[in-house]
């Protein structure tokens, strides 16, 4: 019995140390991207910079985000926020729609629909950038119009990411929309006063994943917004800063944007972790 215990205490404390390894390793970058965030280009860049903590923190990468006679971060910011927020409003309302559709209702087409938007989604969205470039520039839905555009692409395939929402779906009991439609209530009442408030997990996770997608985007968006400074979103608009001369400058500028990008999500995650895995666990046990 003492065997027993020793051996599984020694593995419980390998175990340990090796997951606080991979913290440190993990962690790392994003140690390093907030102390260079605090490194002043003014004081600290007179040669070649060989440590990672600043000798004197300074918030002039800071001032300088917020200095609108500058730079156009708060508008990059402000532009990143308008689509994550829109996007993640009308993906998740779509797909809760969708979902709800293919888990509760019976129609011809249906097992068909489900198995071609499954395999559709298995091809990479760099396919149809070319193709969606050229439609969303007829409509002036590029450069100037980039953001209404972007909201637009995001949104409008987002019913064939249904799959997690109806797989949560079929776990409430089919008997409880029976009992209701006897009742006299008709598909969208019993969707939006008795669906809708029992599925805040898979809610919340939708809407994570939707927000997310557009508040990380760079490619699509840098395609689409080519050359029009005032309609990019924070990653496109940073990545331009190190793309200068001056990279060294604009180096520490970029760490002190990207803690500012991390904080929103940061935060999310952490208030809304527990109805984020409930999502995923219970979208993932029926399908």
């Amino acid at each position: 019995m003492k065997s027993y215990k020793t051996k599984r205490a020694v593995g419980n404390i390998l175990g340990y140390i090796l997951l606080i390894l991979i913290s440190i390793i993990w962690l790392f970058p994003f140690v390093g991207l907030v102390l260079q965030s605090f490194r002043s280009y003014a004081t600290e860049y007179g040669g070649m910079v060989d440590y990672l903590v600043p000798k004197a923190f300074s918030l002039d990468n800071y001032k300088f985000l917020f200095d609108t006679s500058q730079t156009n971060y708060l508008l990059w910011y402000k532009n990143t926020i308008v689509i994550a927020l829109f996007v993640s409003l009308f993906q998740t309302l779509m797909q809760l729609c969708v979902s709800y559709a293919l888990s509760r209702m019976r129609f011809t087409g249906r097992t068909f629909l489900m198995r071609f938007w499954l395999i559709l989604g298995m091809f990479p969205g760099f396919l149809t950038m070319i193709c969606l470039y050229f439609l969303l520039k007829q409509f002036g839905l590029t450069q100037a119009g980039a953001i209404p555009g972007l909201i637009l692409v995001s949104v409008a395939s987002s019913g064939m990411g249904y799959y997690v929402c109806k797989g949560y779906f079929d776990t409430i009991p089919k008997a409880l929309d029976e009992a209701a439609m006897i009742d006299g209530a008709t598909r969208a009442r019993i969707f939006f006063t008795m669906v809708i408030p029992m599925s805040k997990p898979i809610i919340i996770y939708t809407a994570l994943v939707a927000f997310m997608a557009p508040w990380c985007d760079y490619v699509f968006a840098s395609y689409v917004a080519f050359g029009h400074d005032t309609s990019y979103n924070v990653a496109v608009g940073m990545t331009r800063w190190v793309w200068t001369n001056d990279y060294q400058g604009y180096f520490t500028r970029f760490c002190a944007g990207g803690v500012l990008v991390a904080i929103p999500v940061t935060l999310l995650f952490m208030f809304l972790q527990k109805y984020y895995v409930e999502g995923v666990t219970g979208g993932a046990v029926k399908g």
